[in-house]
C-alpha cells in the first residue's frame, strides 16, 4: 500500500502543476504524447528479452494503451463538454469498476469490498460534488469511458502479473506498457493535437517532470503497488488523490477549500479502507 500511498502524494502535486502551467496554454494532445514518450524512454532501457515472451508483451502493450492511452484521449476531450466540478464529480465512480472488474476476470464476487468501493465513492462525492448543469449526458458517458479505461488498465495489470508462471521483474517488461500507450497517443496527437507548444522553460521543465515523475515512476509504482494490495483497497485509493489534491491547492495555491467537507469526505474514505483491512474476513 505504501505504493499507492506514495504515487497519489506524487500526483497529487502533479495535477496542481497542470492546472496552474500547463492547462489552456499548451496543447493537451502534444502534453499528453511528451509525457508518454519520456515516459517510454525512461523504462526501454530496463527491458529484458529474457523475460519479455511475445504474449506477455502484447498483453502489457494491450494495457497501457488502455489505461495510458484511452484513457487521456477519453478525459481530455471531457473538458470539451463539462465544467470542471462536473468532472471531477464524475471520476468517483472509478472505485466501483476497479472491484466490479477485478471479481469479473476473477469470476467471484466480494460483496465487502463492493460496498467499501460504494463508501469511497460517497465520500469523494461529500468532498467533490458542486452541482450539475442540465446538458452533461454526453460528458458524463466520455469521462466513465476514462474511468473505466482506467480500471481496466490497473486491474488487468494485477491479475496479469498474478497469472505469470514466472513472475518477471516488473521494471523489466514495464516498457511494454508505454509502448502501447505511444501507440494510441502519437497518433491522436497528430490527427487532433494543435501546435500550442510550451512557451517557457518552466513549461517544459514541468512537462519533464510530468513525464519522468508522474507518468513514468508514477505509473510503474501504481500498477505495482495493485499487485501488493486487495482490489477493495486498490478500488478505494483510486480515490484518495481527491483529499490529497484539494489539500495541496489549499496549502501551495491557495484556492478555497470547503475544509468541513474534506474531513468528512475523508472520514468516509478511511472507514471504506478499515472495511478491507488485512484479516478481515470476506465472503467470496
Amino acid at each position: 500500500m505504501n505504493y499507492l500511498i506514495g504515487v497519489t502524494l506524487l500526483w497529487s502535486f502533479s495535477f496542481s502543476l497542470i492546472g496552474v502551467y500547463l492547462a489552456g496554454q499548451v496543447d493537451a494532445y502534444f502534453s499528453v504524447l511528451t509525457r508518454i514518450l519520456l515516459a517510454s524512454l525512461v523504462f526501454l532501457p530496463f527491458l529484458r528479452k529474457r523475460w519479455l515472451h511475445p504474449a506477455l508483451a502484447l498483453k502489457l502493450m494491450a494495457l497501457g494503451a488502455i489505461q495510458l492511452g484511452l484513457m487521456y484521449l477519453f478525459y481530455y476531450h471531457s473538458f470539451l463538454l463539462l465544467t470542471v466540478p462536473e468532472v471531477l464529480v464524475f471520476t468517483i465512480f472509478t472505485p466501483l469498476y476497479v472491484t466490479l472488474i477485478h471479481d469479473l476476470l476473477e469470476r467471484r464476487f466480494k460483496p465487502v469490498y463492493l460496498g467499501a468501493a460504494a463508501l469511497a465513492v460517497l465520500g469523494a462525492a461529500v468532498i467533490r460534488f458542486d452541482g450539475l448543469t442540465e446538458r452533461y449526458l454526453l460528458g458524463f458517458l466520455v469521462v466513465q469511458g476514462a474511468n473505466i479505461c482506467f480500471a481496466l488498465g490497473q486491474v488487468g495489470y494485477k491479475v496479469l502479473m498474478a497469472r505469470e508462471p514466472e513472475q518477471p521483474p516488473q521494471h523489466a517488461v514495464f516498457g511494454c506498457f508505454y509502448l502501447g500507450a505511444l501507440a494510441v497517443a502519437l497518433p491522436a496527437w497528430w490527427l487532433l493535437g494543435k501546435p500550442q507548444y510550451p512557451s517557457t522553460g518552466l513549461q517544459w521543465g514541468i512537462l519533464f517532470w510530468l513525464g519522468v515523475g508522474a507518468s513514468g515512476l508514477g505509473y510503474f509504482l501504481w500498477n505495482k503497488g495493485a499487485t501488493l494490495v486487495s482490489s477493495g483497497v486498490l478500488a478505494i485509493m483510486n480515490n484518495a488523490l481527491i483529499p490529497a489534491g484539494l489539500l495541496v491547492n489549499l496549502l501551495l495555491w491557495g484556492r478555497d477549500t470547503d475544509l468541513l467537507r474534506l474531513t468528512l469526505g475523508g472520514l468516509l474514505m478511511l472507514a471504506s479502507l478499515w472495511l478491507c483491512r488485512p484479516g478481515r474476513p470476506v465472503h467470496a
